[in-house]
């Protein structure tokens, strides 16, 4: 089973809900706004992906943080994350443990989904 982590109303999300369910693929849906997210559940991400990339550094979240006040290793990271989870690259798909994508690119999901 798929876990997709994300906000319902990000449009990038839609988009990759909609490609999953185009193609009839199911999943859990995470909802960081109602649910959150927790310390155990990032730190296994971060055994598999730096902060760099699991902190959407280009969003309206990050950009809204002072400067100052922006994470520069990854425990600061962790507690934005814990914190904002808006802030957190999405949508990300975990199964069996293993993020198998982050972000939304129709090329990569065909990869990711056909095996």
């Amino acid at each position: 089973m798929y876990t997709l982590y994300a906000i319902p109303n990000c449009d990038t999300v839609k988009k990759a809900r909609t490609w999953l369910a185009g193609r009839g693929i199911d999943y859990q849906f995470h909802d960081y706004k109602k649910q959150g997210i927790d310390r155990p559940t990032i730190e296994h991400w971060l055994t598999q992906k730096p902060w760099e990339e699991l902190v959407n550094r280009v969003g309206t979240t990050w950009k809204k943080i002072p400067e100052p006040e922006r994470p520069t290793d990854a425990e600061a990271a962790i507690a934005l994350m814990m914190e904002k989870p808006s802030v957190i690259r999405r949508p990300l798909i975990e199964a069996e443990g293993k993020i198998i994508a982050l972000g939304f690119k129709p090329d990569d999901y065909q990869n990711v989904f056909s095996n």
